[in-house]
Parts: C-alpha cells; structure tokens; sequence
C-alpha cells in the first residue's frame, strides 16, 4: 500500500484498523508512516492519506489564531460607508441584525450560520480536540468533537462571504466612500488560518496518538 518513499515503522504490523479507499472501495489495512510519507491504494493508486510531520502542533497554533481573528473579525466594524456627509459602520452581527429588521430573516440566518456559527464551532473543536491533546490528556466526548469538525466544515463559509463581500464593496464604491475596518483583514487572515488549521490536521495520527495515551492509561 504505502507508495515509494513511504517507509512504514515496524511498530505498523501491530495495528490492524482498516481504510476503505474512496475511489475503488478496496478494504486496506492501515499503515504507520514515517513523516512526509504517503499511502496508497494497491488497486487503483489513490492517495488515501499523507503523515504530516508536526501536522497536530500546526494545526494547534493556526487553530488558536483562528479563534483570536474570529474574536477580532466580529468585534470591530468590517467597513465603514461615507456619503453626503453621513457615516456608518457595521460589524457581522448587527448586518445580520439589519437584515432581520429589514424583513429578510433568512438571509440574515444563513449569513449567522455560515459565517459566524459554524466557524466558531468548527474552531472550538479543534481547539478542543488538540489542546488536551498536546498536553497528554484525551478530553471528554472526543468522538463527537471529531465527528463536528467534519459535519460543520462543508457550512462554514467564510471565503464565499468574503467573496460576496469584495463584490458588494466594488458596486458600493459608484455610490458612496467605503473604508475597509480592522474586521475586514481579520476575515481574510481568518479564512487562510482556518484553511490551514484544518489542511494540517492528520486524522490517522491524531488517533494514533489517542490510542497511545489510552494504552499508557491502562498500564498507570
């Protein structure tokens, strides 16, 4: 299974969980690869997962910045409209808020969900699975925490909303001043942390390491 390069430890033939490869559903048994290494399907050559060197520690560290960005990005303004004189300001909440009061409750419940909600929960999670992790402890609920990085990531959408955003600035910009805020650049630090913070989480070493903390717990 593991392709050329790939050199699996010894301690590798005493883990028996099984992977199913996603483009041929061939049933595979899972190997400990060094850092840097890859695993492959022996049918059809699909790349089933990779060994991240310190991926978990990464993943820890961009994780932590999400969560300061994300705190930052809803705290402040994200622009600020100038025209004939009046100025306004506006943070993710209260443009949510705005579209309730303006009849448009759905709008602003998919915009609180996909940009604020989901986000959130998908940075405490990670949070929550890492940091106890790193400090040699497995947190209560662990495989629920796990399940809700995977459930939440396809509804936090925060570069489609930046995405939105940019358009919306260029059209505003023939009809009034519009100002960039601190929270607009904690958005686009906060969309490539978070990318990374996810990129960088290696699940098959995250579970290795569950099941070594599990072990030295038995034998204590």
């Amino acid at each position: 299974m593991p392709s050329p390069g790939a050199h699996p430890s010894p301690v590798s033939e005493t883990i028996h969980s099984l992977i199913v490869c996603n483009q041929c559903d061939l049933l595979l048994k899972v190997t400990l690869l060094e850092p840097g290494g890859k695993a492959s399907c022996d049918r059809c050559g699909n790349v089933l997962y990779r060994s991240q060197h310190h991926g978990l520690q990464r993943s820890l560290v961009f994780a932590l910045t999400s969560a300061v960005l994300f705190l930052v990005a809803n705290a402040f303004p994200i622009v600020t409209i100038s025209s004939n004189g009046l100025t306004n300001s506006t943070t993710l909440i209260e443009a949510a808020d705005r579209l309730i009061r303006d009849g448009l409750p759905s709008i602003a419940i998919l915009v609180f969900v996909t940009t604020f909600l989901m986000p959130a929960l998908e940075i405490m999670a990670l949070i929550y699975l890492l940091l106890p992790l790193s400090l040699g402890r497995i947190p209560p609920g662990l495989s629920k925490a796990f399940r809700l990085v995977h459930l939440v990531k396809p509804w936090a959408m925060v570069e489609v909303f930046m995405m939105g955003l940019l358009v919306t600035i260029t059209k505003l910009n023939a009809f009034a001043s519009v100002s960039p805020d601190i929270a607009l650049g904690s958005f686009v630090l906060l969309m490539i942390s978070l990318t990374l913070a996810v990129v960088n989480f290696d699940a098959h070493y995250f579970w290795r390491q569950v099941e070594i903390l599990k072990n030295n717990k038995d034998r204590a």
